[in-house]
């Protein structure tokens, strides 16, 4: 897990999480553009790793894949929080 204290992070979980911390309501982004955003293009899967340890830090429903697809094994609470939003996701991908 990511220590509750931003001040123990690597540069690069700094970064990811800022841009994570701008996400609002609605928002959808894919974890390449997470990466290319905080400065490390090519970084996407890196930013998976960081939404896994974060435990719930960051509004982790609003980061997609590349497809649209939605997280695999945490579909319906992803379907769920993103719907609440707005968001249109069908047959386990964001719609529109």
């Amino acid at each position: 897990m990511l220590s509750p204290d931003r001040d123990d992070w690597t540069d690069f979980e700094r970064a990811v999480g800022a841009v994570l911390d701008r996400l609002q309501p609605g928002d959808l982004v894919t974890y390449g553009d997470v990466a290319a955003e905080a400065g490390f293009p090519g970084a996407a899967r890196a930013v998976g790793s960081v939404l896994r340890r974060s435990d719930g830090i960051f509004p982790w429903w609003r980061v997609v894949s590349a497809s649209g697809r939605l997280l695999r094994d945490h579909e319906v609470e992803q379907t769920r929080r993103l719907a609440a939003e707005g968001v249109e996701v069908s047959d386990g991908r964001i719609r529109g």
